[in-house]
Order: C-alpha cells, then structure tokens, then sequence
C-alpha cells in the first residue's frame, strides 16, 4: 500500500482559508494529540519554503527559544 501522508494532508487542506488554517494550527497544538504532528509537520514544510532567509532565522531562534523553555520543564 503506497500511503503518501504528504499529499493526503495537503489534499485536506487545499481549498481551505487563512481563518481555516489557523484554526487547524490552533486546534493541533491545543489538542496535543499525537496523530496531529505529521499535520504540522507538512504545515511547518510549507512556511519554511515560502519563507526568506531573515524569516527563517527568526523561525530558528523562537524555535531555539521555545525548546530551552519546554525542556526546563522537564528537568
């Protein structure tokens, strides 16, 4: 069985608006489920190709940032 979870999740979200997707963001991440990371996963992919460079090492340090953050957490 050939299960391409990229193209699957881009169809389902295809003809959706901007309200739409940050909905989906939005509901993934307060949810927490497991199931929703290859979503956003594929989510992130799309932002980061669309981004400039100077967007993309702002993308890095919030991530930087918010990984030093979640991890004091589990210490």
């Amino acid at each position: 069985m050939d299960l391409n979870l990229r193209k699957a999740i881009l169809s389902n979200i295809a003809t959706n608006d901007q309200q739409q997707l940050e909905s989906t963001i939005v509901d993934a991440i307060q949810n927490g489920e497991e199931k929703m990371l290859p979503g956003l996963g594929v989510l992130f992919e799309l932002i980061w190709n669309q981004s400039e460079e100077q967007d993309k090492k702002e993308m890095v340090d919030a991530l930087e940032q918010g990984v030093k953050a979640a991890t004091q957490n589990l210490q």
